[in-house]
């Protein structure tokens, strides 16, 4: 009877949590279209609409982390006030339980300033748990929390006794967010893994991306993607942001941060370089976690040729997974996610993974890019944060060479 009231009990406790889940989505979905609202009808061009074309491979259909069949991406966008700027962005690697379906995966330190949640058994076991959430730096911990509750009231999660949320951050504190106030809530989780989806990615000043400042210019959410030939596989780099200094942006080898010959912060609080950047790499191509370790390496290639030197003050991470059936690894039956005794795979040799490296440094530096392109002007706690003015870019671009849509 005792053991039958504690199953009762764990149950019961179960099935407030998923009522919570219907308030929570309503209070996140409230808050998202307020958030939407504030950030203006303005659309504001992509790279290539500017005529940035970042190497010679062609991106996927819609040039996003999404063109990985499977990867979904949510955003819960917190704009309150006049001093929360933040939010919280979800991307799942595929459509089912992703602790019972695990896809391997890793992660690489550019400059470790950072609060990277789940990070040790990431590179212990090689091997994704939950989905991959951002946020701001101060709310990781909530995030953790709330995705772990989340993931344990799934169905067949009964028994789960252990789970590894994995949270990357950025801190959007210094400008735009009352960071010290932890302004995310439970229902903007919720909101983020509830609203997550295939198809294009919202940009720029959305989600984990809505308070960031990438090169002393409004940063955000980024992505994008490239085909690989020579498998058929695809890469999708989905950014967050939040690092650089004005002088030191360079787009396509242009130094249009100097050209420009200013910041866009009022007023400004001397944060120069520091920040931080989070890259996200997805790929359908059969990779262990040994061979994505080696591809997230490569992100880190593409920060630097936008501007970035993993400055003391920046948290510089990459973290990748693969998609593909013969690389996961699936629970067991009955028990849900307990690996198997052993794990039958096939992967690509070091000749046909490192066929992915050069498009992955390409989709990371045209993701950091449309993060930039994209955001709108924000003003928060502290200062007011001006997008990239586009009519300025445009004429500097023209200056050397490059023109595009208009």
């Amino acid at each position: 009877m005792r053991r039958r009231g504690r199953v009762r009990g764990a149950e019961s406790r179960a099935a407030s949590w998923r009522l919570s889940y219907v308030s929570g989505v309503l209070v996140g979905l409230l808050g998202a279209s307020l958030g939407v609202a504030h950030l203006g009808a303005q659309e504001r061009p992509r790279a290539r609409d500017l005529g940035i074309v970042v190497g010679t491979y062609a991106p996927g259909p819609l040039n996003a982390i999404t063109d990985v069949p499977g990867v979904r991406v949510g955003h819960a966008t917190l704009i309150r006030g006049d001093s929360v700027r933040t939010g919280v962005t979800a991307i799942f690697p595929h459509a089912g339980n992703s602790f019972e379906s695990r896809v391997p995966a890793a992660a690489v330190v550019g400059n470790g300033f950072g609060k990277f949640v789940g990070s040790t058994q990431l590179a212990e076991l090689g091997e994704l748990e939950t989905p991959i959430m951002l946020t701001c730096t101060l709310c990781v911990w909530r995030v953790a929390e709330t995705t772990a509750k989340w993931m344990l009231a799934q169905p067949r999660m009964e028994r789960v006794r252990s789970i590894n949320p994995v949270v990357g951050e950025t801190n959007d504190g210094w400008a735009l967010n009352a960071i010290r106030t932890m302004p995310v809530s439970d229902a903007d989780v919720v909101q983020a893994l509830t609203s997550a989806t295939t198809g294009p990615v919202a940009e720029g000043s959305v989600g984990a991306g809505t308070g960031t400042v990438a090169f002393e210019w409004k940063g955000g959410i980024g992505t994008s993607s490239r085909v690989v030939p020579r498998g058929g596989w695809t890469v999708g780099v989905l950014v967050q942001s939040n690092f650089g200094d004005w002088g030191d942006l360079t787009v396509q080898g242009i130094p249009v941060g100097r050209e420009l010959g200013r910041s866009g912060v009022t007023k400004n609080q001397g944060k120069g370089a520091s920040g931080s950047i989070v890259v996200v790499i997805a790929t359908d191509a059969p990779l262990s976690d040994r061979s994505l370790r080696r591809l997230a390496a490569r992100a880190l290639l593409g920060i630097s040729r936008t501007g970035g030197y993993a400055s003391n003050g920046s948290g510089d991470y990459a973290i990748a997974f693969s998609t593909h059936a013969d690389v996961r690894r699936v629970g067991v039956s009955g028990s849900p996610g307990t690996p198997p005794d052993s794990i039958h795979s096939v992967e690509l040799g070091n000749e046909l993974a490192g066929s992915l490296f050069e498009p992955t440094v390409d989709a990371t530096v045209e993701a950091i890019y449309n993060s930039l392109f994209r955001a709108t002007t924000q003003v928060g706690a502290f200062s007011r944060v001006e997008a990239l003015p586009i009519a300025e870019v445009r004429a500097i671009l023209a200056k050397y060479g490059i023109s595009g849509r208009r």
